[in-house]
């Protein structure tokens, strides 16, 4: 390696490590604000932060590692430019293309990285990020209540006044509101003097054992004359036992579509072997459902030019030549009116299946679709990565500025219409109305020309806005008018 690429190299590589530190770490801000309420409140450990932080660490990486290449190649030739080391490099004979041959090997390198990283690191880790985010409270149960004030789990709001032992299982002072599951008002109020947490990793059913306390519960009469009486029952009790049902519990709320998609958490033979079988699915789905629509509307293929034993004979085609045109005037009015009914009952029924099967038929079809757009992803953030340096370095050699401040308004420019074109392209395809293929690669056939177009100009000394087109017709007026005047 000459001196030349490796004193670039290493320019590039500091501006690059520093960048791409403080926007991780920007991201990991908002990680922590989108989900503050995941685990502020519920006695979480070191330990456990530190794995929820690292869960959700590799899926920033896609976001991060673009938008660091871009800035990171605008500071580094904006410097370059700034501080006139690209005139010395010009005047020695050396092409912007030789400057670029070197680090365009290491995006080369990078995007490979960046492949394998999204294909192998990001599903494990989006499946450890995922799962442990649904049993925090399995995994320790004591999590879900917080002392001194009402904790919701499940169908139950919990309070309890002081949580000891070991993992925080022993509860003192427990009152429990149970919401109502018909919705009639009722309710429901258990007081115990003490109790404990039982669960285990395998079970998603947390016990609550509660001892000496009792149990409240209003009585809803039928006459409402009697309701205001406000009747109610208590019953005292030695011990009660409470099954929870953790599978609802710390249900994501701010992202439930990436929880219940698994497509995130699959590599790419993975995606290969999965779409194959949804694909499959849905074709035999397809032909399922217009099979069942024939049987119910009655339509046969009477005629079958591959099957010459489902040809009619002469004598069948002649009576249906017999049948009048108005099929109901054979009927008496009495079987008018039940062949009607039933025509009219099974057409309902059959608007109903196909509607049913339809939203069926989507929902497969949106699911088909997310898997594509993983699979796509993988190899988007590998072409992202030339794309963005492809549009930083030439960028940073025309405007001619290093540092933080112009650098940043345009790769933030960049970068957000490249991550908005990106959502677009995806929310589209979700919904069917755009490739799956399209929608994952738009970002990329949109900017990819906006970075020949910048390392054309830049190749060629010319700058980012050639402004005599613009102000050379605006001479010749005003040439004129001067003219005109004299």
């Amino acid at each position: 390696m000459k001196i030349l690429d490796r004193y670039l190299l290493k320019t590039f590589l500091i501006t690059f490590a520093s960048v791409f530190v403080i926007l991780f770490f920007i991201f990991i801000l908002q990680t922590i604000w989108l989900f503050i309420a995941e685990l502020a409140g519920k006695d979480l450990d070191i330990t456990m932060i530190i794995k929820f932080l690292l869960f959700s660490m590799p899926r920033i990486v896609p976001l991060v590692l673009p938008l660091s290449i871009l800035l990171a190649s605008i500071m580094t030739f904006g410097n370059l430019a700034e501080n006139y080391e690209f005139a010395a490099m010009k005047s020695s004979g050396i092409s912007l293309q030789r400057a670029l041959r070197g680090l365009t090997i290491f995006i080369f390198v990078l995007s490979i990285i960046a492949f394998f990283f999204a294909n192998n690191v990001i599903p494990f880790a989006e499946y450890k990020f995922i799962n442990f985010r649904k049993n925090i409270a399995q995994v320790k149960p004591a999590l879900a209540i917080t002392e001194g004030q009402f904790s919701n789990v499940g169908i139950y709001n919990i309070k309890v006044n002081k949580k000891s032992g070991e993992n925080g299982n022993a509860l003192t002072g427990i009152t429990i509101h149970k919401k109502s599951s018909m919705g009639d008002g009722s309710k429901t109020v258990i007081k115990a003097k003490n109790g404990e947490l039982i669960s285990s990793e395998e079970s998603s059913i947390l016990k609550l054992v509660l001892n000496n306390g009792n149990y409240y519960e209003d009585v809803i009469p039928k006459k409402y004359e009697d309701r205001l009486k406000l009747p109610f029952a208590k019953s005292s009790f030695k011990k009660y036992t409470i099954n929870i049902d953790l599978s609802q519990l710390n249900k994501p709320e701010a992202n439930e579509e990436n929880v219940s998609n698994t497509n995130t958490m699959l590599t790419v033979n993975e995606l290969n072997y999965t779409l194959d079988s949804l694909q499959k699915n849905m074709k035999t789905e397809l032909v399922s459902f217009s099979e069942n629509i024939s049987l119910q509307t009655g339509i046969t293929n009477l005629v079958n030019t591959n099957n010459k034993k489902n040809i009619p004979k002469k004598d069948s085609i002649s009576k249906l030549k017999d049948i009048p045109k108005n099929i109901l005037s054979i009927f008496n009015n009495t079987e008018k009116k039940n062949i009607l009914t039933s025509a009219s009952s099974n057409l309902l029924s059959i608007g109903y299946n196909i509607d049913a099967s339809k939203l069926n038929l989507e929902n497969k079809q949106k699911t088909i679709n997310n898997h594509y757009l993983a699979f796509y992803d993988k190899f988007v953030i590998a072409i992202a990565c030339f794309i963005m340096f492809f549009i930083g370095a030439p960028l940073g050699a025309i405007i001619r500025k290093g540092g933080l401040g112009l650098p940043i308004v345009f790769a933030v420019l960049i970068f957000i219409s490249f991550h908005f074109i990106n959502t677009f392209g995806k929310r589209i395809s979700q919904e069917d109305g755009l490739s799956p293929f399209l929608g994952a690669w738009m970002s990329s056939f949109i900017l990819a020309p906006l970075a020949i177009f910048l390392t054309y100009r830049a190749t060629n000394d010319i700058g980012l806005i050639n402004m005599d087109l613009i102000t050379a017709p605006l001479q010749k007026i005003l040439k004129k008018l001067f003219q005109k005047q004299k």
